[in-house]
């Protein structure tokens, strides 16, 4: 019990840097929606797989060498290929869209499996106080 205060006692969580953390790697993500949508606007899958693998590599490259920021959606827009799915393109990276039932199944395991132990707990935790790191 006391191990767990000492390491959870404090922990602060940064949305900022897990945002910018997810939006690093969402473009990649987002390629086989993207090629997806292509062809349901009439492109052909393997030139659009061709051109999103050499983009990709591209971006990888800036990301992985010059540790620069990932520029794979600044990409698809510049190339005139991608042209008739620009307009939808945001709609297609949108983080939410890759989460599945994620959320629904954290709060169901919360309130069946953690919640229930946790309330065992409660006034221990609380009477720990503060915790100065005991290693």
């Amino acid at each position: 019990m006391g191990t767990l205060h000492n390491i959870s006692d404090g922990l602060v969580v940064y949305p900022k840097v897990i945002e910018r953390r997810v939006n690093q790697e969402l473009p990649f993500m987002a390629t086989e929606n993207i090629i997806m949508a292509m062809v349901k606007a009439g492109g052909d899958r393997q030139e659009c797989h061709e051109q999103i693998r050499v983009l990709s590599q591209e971006a990888g490259n800036v990301v992985k060498r010059e540790g620069k920021d990932n520029d794979l959606v600044e990409r698809i827009r510049r190339t005139n290929y991608f042209k008739p799915i620009h307009q939808i393109l945001d709609t297609l990276l949108d983080a939410s869209t890759f989460i599945g039932r994620a959320p629904k199944q954290v709060d169901q395991f919360l309130d069946k499996e953690a919640d229930p132990h946790i309330a065992k707990y409660t006034e221990k935790m609380k009477a720990l106080g503060t915790s100065d790191l005991n290693l």
